[in-house]
């Protein structure tokens, strides 16, 4: 089973919008704004007049796993899909909620602390769908299970170098490539049957059992 065609390409859509969304927000930002040290979210930050991309870009990668999420030929499990609506959800509300400025400007405070429990959710909820995603289907062709242990290494230590780097807009830079090409990867990718179709012999007859 797979995705419709027209599915398919939506999300792709969305996806690849998504990217060029956040790709371009640093050109609207002050030029004391750095793709190597300011972070993503830096870039959708309370109180910039630019900051509405990066916060679509936010929004259009939520939707395009949550198309994702809403239909069953995906072929993940109700925990996996689960975990990736959670990250869905997660994404839209680190738009909603913005990240304090890196500058001297005013902020609130309280809206600071949801985008921060937002991006918590959006790394936890990632790590969580691929682990799960990946236990389900234990017939995953080798790239796919290399990518998954790739996004999943990536979830675990590039948010530990972030926080001690003078690189962290790079390192969290690359996290979303991975989360981008991971997604992708599940939309276009044939599904794979992980059920075996156990054999029955009797003396009468043989029979298949279905799938469980």
């Amino acid at each position: 089973m797979r995705l419709s065609r027209r599915r398919r390409s939506l999300v792709i859509s969305l996806l690849a919008a998504s990217v060029l969304a956040i790709a371009l927000a640093p050109l609207l930002m002050p030029a004391a704004y750095s793709v190597v040290g300011h972070s993503v979210s830096e870039s959708a930050a309370q109180g910039l007049d630019g900051a509405w991309l990066a916060r679509l870009g936010f929004v259009l990668f939520g939707f395009a796993v949550l198309l994702i999420v809403g239909y069953p030929a995906v072929g993940w499990g109700r925990w996996a899909r689960l975990a990736h609506g959670g990250f869905a959800v997660s994404m839209i509300a680190a738009a909603t909620f913005s990240h304090m400025p890196w500058d001297d400007r005013s902020y609130d405070r309280f809206e600071d602390l949801l985008h921060s429990i937002a991006s918590l959710g959006v790394g936890l909820f990632f790590t969580a769908g691929v682990l799960l995603v990946t236990i389900d289907k234990r017939l995953r062709p080798g790239l796919h299970r290399v990518l998954d242990l790739v996004a999943l290494a990536a979830a675990a230590v590039i948010p530990m170098l972030t926080a001690q780097s003078s690189i962290g807009g790079v390192l969290q830079r690359l996290m979303f490539f991975l989360a981008y090409l991971w997604y992708a990867v599940e939309t276009i990718r044939p599904r794979v049957r992980s059920e075996s179709r156990p054999v029955t012999l009797s003396t009468d007859t043989m029979q298949i059992g279905g799938d469980t």
